[in-house]
């Protein structure tokens, strides 16, 4: 689990082994967040990581813009795997 802050938007981040399903607000990011520069900002992490597809994300996330929000689940999920490993 970790917190992920930017701009006023902030993310609730829970990272568990998996198959790389990424949920926020109890929808898939495809659905979430439409434009494909945004899901590719919330990937990142576990490409920097070289973990992709190796871990689901449950994420809550309120507050600003979908850019903001984006950012958000990037940090939340930055060092959620660092907490993790």
């Amino acid at each position: 689990y970790a917190t992920g802050r930017r701009k006023d938007a902030v993310a609730r981040v829970w990272v568990k082994p998996g198959k790389g399903q990424i949920t926020i607000n109890e929808k898939p990011a495809a659905r979430y967040f439409a434009r494909p520069v945004l899901r590719m900002l919330i990937t990142q992490p576990f490409l920097v990581a070289d973990r992709y597809q190796q871990f689901d994300v449950i994420c809550t996330v309120v507050g600003g813009g979908l850019s903001g929000q984006a950012g958000a689940v990037r940090h939340g999920i930055s060092r959620a795997l660092t907490n993790y490993e």
